[in-house]
C-alpha cells in the first residue's frame, strides 16, 4: 500500500482528509457519505482520529480497515499512548498492519476528559510520543507522521523547546508533521523555518479547518491555543447571525489562506471535515486541486 510520503511526491500541492471515528449507525452513514462524495477527488490520503484512552479504537479500527478494502484512498490511522500499556499498543498497531495500513499518526494524546490537565502515563505505557514513533516503526514498515505545533505544545516552556521536541521525534523515525490549527500563513511559515534552522528537512503539512459557522471559528481559536488576529475577527464576528453571509466570507478567508501556503510550496494542505464533506470540496475547486476527471 502507498504511503503518505510517497503520494506526496508529485509535482504539484495535494489535499487530504481527517474524519472521526462514528459513535453509531446514523453517523457512520454520514461519515461514509463524505468518503464517497471525496474519494473521486483523489486525496492524497485520509485519516481518521482515534479517542483519548483508547475511546474510539475499536470505531478507528472498523472504520480504517474498511476505508483499506473498499475504496481506493491511502488510509492513515491515528493511535495515540494515553492510558495504553505498551503491549496494548503492540496489538493496535498490529490490528493495523493486518488490515493492510502502512501510515500512522503516532501522538501521545491528551488527558481524557481535559486537555490541559496534568499527563499521567500508563504504569506499562509510554511518556513521550517519539517513543511511539519508535515503537511503531519497529513493528514493521510503516510511515509515521506526528503533530506540530505553530505556536507551540501548551506544556512545552518556549518555541526553541518545543522544536527540540519536535526534531526529536523525528530523528526517532517521523518522516511528516502535520501541523495543528493556526489563523495565517507565516504562522506555519515560521513552523517550518524552525524546523529546518534545527536540521531537519521532514514533510511539514498545514493543517486547515473551513470555516463555516461561528461554532467552527471557536473551535479553530481553542484548538490552536492562541488568540485569533483582531482583523480576522473584525472580518468574521459582525456576521454571527448571517449563517449564509458567515460561511462565504469564511470560505473566502481559508481559501486565502490555502492560497498563500501553496504559494510558499507546501506539499499538502490537510483539511478537518468534521466528518461532512461540501465545505473542503468548495476549497479544494477553487485551489484547482480537483482532478479533471472529478
Amino acid at each position: 500500500m502507498t504511503t503518505v510520503v510517497e503520494r506526496l511526491r508529485g509535482e504539484g500541492p495535494a489535499f487530504s482528509v481527517e474524519f472521526f471515528p462514528p459513535r453509531d449507525a446514523a453517523d457512520e452513514s454520514v461519515l461514509w457519505r463524505s468518503i464517497r462524495e471525496l474519494e473521486p477527488l483523489d486525496p492524497a490520503y485520509m485519516s481518521i482520529t482515534y479517542g483519548a484512552g483508547g475511546s474510539s479504537r475499536d470505531g478507528t479500527i472498523r472504520s480504517i480497515a474498511r476505508v483499506a478494502t473498499e475504496t481506493t484512498l491511502v488510509p492513515m490511522a491515528h493511535l495515540t499512548a494515553v492510558n495504553h500499556s505498551v503491549a496494548e499498543l503492540r496489538n493496535v498497531i498490529g490490528w493495523y498492519a493486518a488490515v493492510g495500513v502502512r501510515n500512522i499518526l503516532a501522538l501521545r494524546g491528551d488527558p481524557p476528559g481535559d486537555p490541559y490537565g496534568e499527563w499521567v502515563p500508563h504504569p506499562q505505557g509510554l511518556t513521550y510520543a517519539e517513543e511511539l514513533v519508535s515503537l511503531v516503526r519497529s513493528l514493521g514498515d510503516f510511515c509515521v507522521g506526528v503533530s506540530a505545533f505553530p505556536y507551540g505544545h501548551p506544556r512545552s516552556l518556549d518555541l526553541d523547546s518545543d522544536t527540540k521536541y519536535l526534531v526529536r521525534k523525528f530523528k526517532a523515525g517521523a518522516e511528516f508533521g502535520i501541523a495543528q490549527l493556526f489563523f495565517e500563513a507565516d504562522d506555519f511559515l515560521r513552523l517550518r523555518d524552525r524546523v529546518a534552522a534545527a536540521g531537519s528537512d521532514a514533510l511539514l503539512i498545514p493543517g486547515v479547518m473551513p470555516l463555516t459557522t461561528p461554532r467552527t471559528l471557536h473551535t479553530t481559536i481553542r484548538l490552536s491555543g492562541a488568540p485569533c488576529p483582531r482583523h480576522l475577527l473584525d472580518r468574521l464576528e459582525p456576521l454571527s447571525d448571517d449563517p449564509k453571509a458567515f460561511r462565504a466570507e469564511g470560505l473566502d478567508v481559508v481559501t486565502e489562506l490555502c492560497q498563500r501556503l501553496i504559494a510558499e510550496g507546501v506539499p499538502d494542505l490537510h483539511f478537518y471535515t468534521f466528518n461532512r464533506s461540501k465545505a473542503t470540496r468548495e476549497v479544494v475547486a477553487r485551489l484547482g486541486l480537483v482532478p479533471a476527471r472529478a
